[in-house]
C-alpha cells in the first residue's frame, strides 16, 4: 500500500466502536495508512447525534475527506451541509429495507415512503457510496435513482485478528453440531432453522443458536411448540467469543428468510463462517453468489425452505469430505477478499479516487 499518512479522514458514524461494521472500517482505514479522526457515540442511541455533529464542526477543517458510517442516514444531511470536502457514505444497510423487514413500516405505507426518501436523498448527497455487491449496486441504483457511477463495491470483511479458527469440531456420540448467531432479524429466517431442526430430531443433529432480537419471542414460542430438545439457545455472546462457539461446530449457518431484504444482502455471518474455516450453508441469492459457488465453497438452499436446509445439513453430516472441501475453499475466498487487509486495499483505492 502507498503511504497515506498525510491524508486525514474523518470517520463519523451512528454506531459505537464495538459494532462490527464500525470496528472493521476504522481498522481498515488505519491499516491503509490514513490518519483517522473517529467521531463515534458510546452506544447506538440517537440522542448522541447532536454531540457527534458538534464534534464534527470542530474537526472538519483538519480533514481531507469524510466517511459517514453506519447508521449515518440522519447524519449525512448535516455533514453535507457543514463541509465541501469529499464525502463517502458507507451505507451498509438501508433504512427503507430495514424498517420494512423489521415490520416497522408497511411496504406501501406512509412511513415506508419517508424512509425511502431518506435513503434516496442521503445517497444522492454522497460523492461515493460503498456497497458489498454489484447486484446490490444495480438494484439500489434503479430503486433510488442514484447513478451507478456513485457506487463502489467492496466485499464485506471480518476482523481476522478475532475471527480465526480456535479448535476442531468436537463430536459427541456421533452427533453433528450446527451453529447460528444473529439479531433475529426477520430476514435471518430463524423460524426456518427451527423447523429444519425439528425435521432432524432423530438424526443426531444438535443446534446452538446465539442471539436476541425482533423475532425472538415468536421463535421461542415455536421452539417450545415443537419441543426442540436438540436446540441450545444462548441470548448473547461477546463478539470476541463467537469464534470459539463457531469453531466447536461442524457447520455454520447464514440466513434463510424468504423476504426481499434477504434476496439483496450479504451479511457478516456469511463472512465470519468462512473466516473460521467452517462449512457454510445459506440461502441462495445473487450477492453471496458473487463470492461463493454452490458445492465448491458453500451449500445454497432455497429461500424460506426448512426442507431444503434440513437436506443440506444431513448431506454434510453424511459427507465429511464435502465438509472439508467447503471449509478449505471457503477460507481461500475469505483470505482473498474478506480480510481486513483486503478490505483496506479496496478502501484505499476508493478514498484516493474521491480525494
Amino acid at each position: 500500500m502507498r503511504d497515506t499518512n498525510n491524508l486525514k479522514i474523518c470517520y463519523i458514524a451512528g454506531r459505537e466502536i464495538g459494532y462490527v461494521r464500525t470496528r472493521t472500517m476504522v481498522k481498515a482505514l488505519e491499516r491503509a495508512g490514513f490518519n483517522v479522526i473517529p467521531i463515534l457515540p458510546p452506544d447506538k442511541k440517537f440522542s448522541h447525534y447532536p454531540k457527534l455533529l458538534r464534534q464534527f464542526l470542530k474537526t472538519k477543517k483538519q480533514c481531507d475527506g469524510v466517511i459517514v458510517g453506519f447508521y449515518g442516514a440522519l447524519l449525512m444531511p448535516f455533514v453535507r451541509l457543514f463541509t465541501r470536502k469529499p464525502v463517502i457514505f458507507d451505507i451498509h444497510s438501508g433504512t427503507h429495507e430495514t424498517m420494512i423487514d423489521w415490520e416497522k413500516a408497511r411496504p406501501n405505507g406512509f412511513r415506508a415512503a419517508v424512509y425511502f426518501l431518506c435513503d434516496m436523498i442521503t445517497m444522492n448527497m454522497a460523492d461515493k457510496i460503498i456497497l458489498e455487491s454489484q447486484d446490490h449496486i444495480r438494484t439500489w441504483s434503479k430503486r433510488y435513482h442514484v447513478p451507478e457511477s456513485k457506487f463502489e463495491q467492496i466485499f464485506l470483511a471480518s476482523d481476522d485478528d478475532i475471527m480465526v479458527e480456535k479448535s476442531a469440531p468436537v463430536s459427541q456420540d456421533g452427533s453433528m453440531l450446527v451453529h447460528f448467531h444473529g439479531e433475529y432479524a426477520p430476514f435471518h429466517g430463524v423460524e426456518v432453522i427451527l423447523r429444519a431442526a425439528h425435521q432432524l430430531k432423530s438424526e443426531h443433529v444438535k443446534f446452538q443458536i446465539i442471539g436476541f432480537g425482533t423475532t425472538y419471542d415468536k421463535d421461542m414460542a415455536l421452539a417450545q411448540s415443537l419441543s426442540l430438545d436438540n436446540c441450545k439457545f444462548i441470548r448473547w455472546a461477546p463478539y470476541e467469543e463467537l469464534p470459539d462457539h463457531m469453531s466447536r461446530a461442524d457447520v455454520c449457518l447464514g440466513f434463510f428468510g424468504d423476504r426481499q431484504r434477504a434476496r439483496e444482502v450479504f451479511t457478516n455471518k456469511v463472512v465470519e463462517a468462512i473466516g473460521v474455516k467452517r462449512p457454510l450453508i445459506t440461502m441462495k441469492n445473487a450477492p453471496v453468489s458473487e463470492l461463493l459457488t454452490h458445492e465448491k465453497n458453500v451449500l445454497f438452499t432455497e429461500p424460506g425452505s426448512a426442507e431444503s436446509l434440513a437436506e443440506a445439513i444431513l448431506r454434510l453430516k453424511n459427507d465429511p469430505a464435502l465438509r472439508q472441501q467447503l471449509s478449505e475453499n471457503g477460507y481461500k475466498e475469505f483470505q482473498a477478499h474478506c480480510t481486513i487487509d483486503a478490505f483496506a486495499r479496496r478502501l484505499q483505492e476508493v478514498v484516493e479516487k474521491v480525494l
